[in-house]
Protein backbone atom coordinates (compact mmCIF):
# COMPACT_ATOMS: atom_id res chain seq x y z
CA UNK A 1 0.00 0.00 0.00
CA UNK A 2 2.62 2.35 0.70
CA UNK A 3 4.45 2.00 -3.07
CA UNK A 4 0.95 3.17 -3.96
CA UNK A 5 0.66 5.84 -1.76
CA UNK A 6 4.24 7.34 -2.81
CA UNK A 7 3.91 7.02 -6.60
CA UNK A 8 -0.25 8.70 -6.13
CA UNK A 9 1.63 11.47 -4.23
CA UNK A 10 4.56 11.91 -6.27
CA UNK A 11 2.04 12.47 -9.35
CA UNK A 12 -0.32 14.73 -7.83
CA UNK A 13 3.02 16.93 -6.54
CA UNK A 14 3.75 16.74 -10.07
CA UNK A 15 1.05 17.88 -11.16
CA UNK A 16 0.68 21.28 -9.35
CA UNK A 17 3.72 22.18 -11.35
CA UNK A 18 0.89 22.47 -14.44
CA UNK A 19 -1.29 25.93 -14.25
CA UNK A 20 -4.19 24.23 -12.75
CA UNK A 21 -8.24 24.84 -11.05
CA UNK A 22 -7.19 26.13 -7.44
CA UNK A 23 -9.37 23.31 -6.58
CA UNK A 24 -7.15 20.96 -7.74
CA UNK A 25 -4.35 22.73 -5.13
CA UNK A 26 -6.76 22.26 -2.42
CA UNK A 27 -7.37 18.56 -3.02
CA UNK A 28 -3.54 18.01 -3.11
CA UNK A 29 -3.76 19.81 0.41
CA UNK A 30 -6.15 16.95 1.68
CA UNK A 31 -4.45 14.07 -0.10
CA UNK A 32 -1.16 15.41 0.64
CA UNK A 33 -1.69 15.43 4.35
CA UNK A 34 -3.77 11.85 4.54
CA UNK A 35 -1.29 10.27 2.44
CA UNK A 36 1.93 11.53 4.81
CA UNK A 37 -0.18 10.43 7.92
CA UNK A 38 -0.56 7.07 6.28
CA UNK A 39 2.87 6.79 5.66
CA UNK A 40 3.49 7.43 9.27
CA UNK A 41 0.98 5.31 10.73
CA UNK A 42 2.80 2.49 8.22
CA UNK A 43 6.60 3.79 9.28
CA UNK A 44 5.51 3.18 12.93
CA UNK A 45 4.38 -0.07 12.61
CA UNK A 46 7.96 -0.96 11.09
CA UNK A 47 9.71 1.01 13.57
CA UNK A 48 11.49 3.72 11.28
CA UNK A 49 11.52 6.39 13.88
CA UNK A 50 12.83 9.17 11.36
CA UNK A 51 10.75 8.27 8.57
CA UNK A 52 7.86 9.12 11.26
CA UNK A 53 9.41 12.39 11.67
CA UNK A 54 9.79 13.17 8.35
CA UNK A 55 5.82 12.56 7.35
CA UNK A 56 4.13 13.68 10.21
CA UNK A 57 6.29 17.09 9.18
CA UNK A 58 5.03 16.97 5.37
CA UNK A 59 1.47 16.20 7.16
CA UNK A 60 1.86 19.36 8.68
CA UNK A 61 3.34 21.21 5.52
CA UNK A 62 0.07 20.13 3.42
CA UNK A 63 -2.41 20.51 5.91
CA UNK A 64 -5.17 22.54 4.69
CA UNK A 65 -6.56 24.39 7.54
CA UNK A 66 -3.53 26.67 8.69
CA UNK A 67 -2.08 27.47 4.50
CA UNK A 68 1.57 28.03 4.91
CA UNK A 69 1.99 30.63 1.92
CA UNK A 70 5.48 30.23 0.48
CA UNK A 71 4.24 32.06 -3.25
CA UNK A 72 3.87 29.65 -6.45
CA UNK A 73 7.81 29.29 -7.29
CA UNK A 74 8.89 28.20 -3.48
CA UNK A 75 5.93 25.93 -3.31
CA UNK A 76 6.60 24.70 -6.95
CA UNK A 77 10.46 23.91 -5.67
CA UNK A 78 9.16 22.30 -2.70
CA UNK A 79 6.40 19.40 -4.74
CA UNK A 80 9.51 18.61 -7.22
CA UNK A 81 12.01 18.03 -4.12
CA UNK A 82 9.32 16.00 -2.70
CA UNK A 83 8.20 14.40 -5.72
CA UNK A 84 11.89 13.05 -5.95
CA UNK A 85 12.55 12.14 -2.27
CA UNK A 86 9.13 9.72 -2.33
CA UNK A 87 10.19 8.07 -6.06
CA UNK A 88 13.71 7.65 -4.40
CA UNK A 89 12.49 6.11 -1.25
CA UNK A 90 10.25 3.85 -3.49
CA UNK A 91 13.39 2.77 -5.48
CA UNK A 92 15.32 1.96 -2.50
CA UNK A 93 12.09 0.10 -1.17
CA UNK A 94 12.38 -1.76 -4.19
CA UNK A 95 16.64 -2.43 -3.94
CA UNK A 96 15.71 -3.67 0.20
CA UNK A 97 13.39 -5.80 -1.33
CA UNK A 98 15.90 -7.42 -3.51
CA UNK A 99 18.81 -8.35 -1.23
Amino acid sequence: MDKIIKVGLALLLIGCLADMHYGYYQFVRFAGMAGFLMLAYSSNDNNKKSEIVIYIGLALLFQPFIKVALGRHLWNIVDVIIAVGLLISLANDFKKKDL
